[in-house]
Parts: structure tokens; C-alpha cells; sequence
């Protein structure tokens, strides 16, 4: 089966997230997209964090029901910092993965991605596919990858939670299952 991963913190997942999936699926002709939410990314914080445990269920939530959309929670189950590379051999190791996989991420990334673990291992042992935001340029990115010509939709978990914690309109842009999660348990900010 053909798989593409996409890794992320998922604080919490949105619609944006799905949008970017499908997109890529069908792009890329895979026939399932691996979602897997980190316990903490090595590269940046996360901020208002229910705990990975809530993000893992806001997560399946929002892929509940979706044909070809999974989680996969090793990250969680492992704790601790959570490295690509890592998963990526865990995953291949357990049978949970075919070699060679997608390896979905944002250009926002790109510039310090060879500041990750083993970046080259991770670009050899996957077909790196880099998703832009807001038309960025992506330049310089000496390793081998594709690029998601991805609808442009400003939304991202940061603009979520801000919205929440201000009152703001939000319901809309994370799926049912997130959004009562959310109002049933006062995330972000809720009132």
C-alpha cells in the first residue's frame, strides 16, 4: 500500500490539514495518508498543548470516517522528542509502513531541514513532498523532493486557537468531532 506520512502536532487539527492530505493523495496517487502526531516536535513549541494524548484523539476524530486517512500514535506511545527519522524506521521495521514512503511537510521547514536528524537518511529512505503556504518560493532545497501545487488556505492551528481564545468565529474551520472536543472540554480558551 502506498503510504505518505504526515507528521505535525495537530494543536489542534483543522480543516487545512485534511484539505492538504487529500490534495496530496491524489496528487501523488497514494492510497493512504498517515497521520502522526508528535508527543513534542524537535523544532518548535507548542503552545496552549491539551497534552498529546488529547491531540491523538482530536486527531482520529477528525479522521474518523475519511477513506484513506489514518493515525498512526507511535509517537505518542514513545514520548519524548519525536524524530522523522525515527518514526520512519519504527514504522518500516513494524510492518506498519512500505519503504520508501511519502514524507509530507511544510516549505516553511524546508530552510532548517538539514538540521534534522538524520536529514539525509530521511531524504534518502522517503520521497520528501514540500506543501507551500501563502506562495512561498522554495529555493535552496539541495535534497530530491516534489512539490504539492496545494490550494492556497490561510488557516493554520495557530490561527485556530487564537480565534478561540478571542471569542472569534472558529467552529467551522476544524471538523464536528475536534469542534466537541473542544466546547466540551474548554480548550484554548473556550467559553
Amino acid at each position: 500500500m502506498k503510504t505518505l506520512l504526515f507528521g505535525g502536532s495537530f494543536n489542534p487539527p483543522h480543516m487545512g490539514h485534511l484539505i492538504l492530505a487529500d490534495e496530496a493523495m491524489k496528487e501523488f496517487a497514494y492510497d493512504r495518508v498517515l497521520f502522526v502526531p508528535a508527543w513534542k516536535p524537535p523544532h518548535k513549541e507548542i503552545h496552549s498543548d491539551p497534552g498529546p494524548e488529547t491531540r491523538l484523539e482530536m486527531l482520529r476524530s477528525a479522521c474518523e470516517g475519511q477513506d484513506g486517512f489514518e493515525v498512526e500514535d507511535c509517537e505518542i506511545r514513545r514520548a519524548g522528542i519525536s524524530y522523522s527519522i525515527d518514526t520512519v524506521r519504527y514504522l518500516v521495521a513494524a510492518g506498519k509502513l512500505e519503504a520508501g514512503p511519502g514524507f509530507l511537510f511544510g516549505a516553511d521547514l524546508a530552510e532548517d531541514f538539514g538540521a534534522w536528524k538524520e536529514a539525509d537518511a530521511l531524504a534518502r529512505e522517503c520521497r520528501l513532498i514540500l506543501m507551500r503556504r501563502d506562495d512561498e518560493e522554495i529555493s535552496n532545497f539541495p535534497w530530491p523532493h516534489l512539490e504539492l501545487r496545494n490550494f492556497d488556505l490561510p488557516l493554520s492551528s495557530s490561527l485556530v486557537r487564537s480565534r478561540i481564545a478571542s471569542g472569534g468565529a472558529w467552529k467551522y474551520l476544524v471538523p464536528p468531532g475536534v469542534r466537541r472536543i473542544i466546547e466540551n472540554r474548554g480548550l484554548y480558551g473556550y467559553r
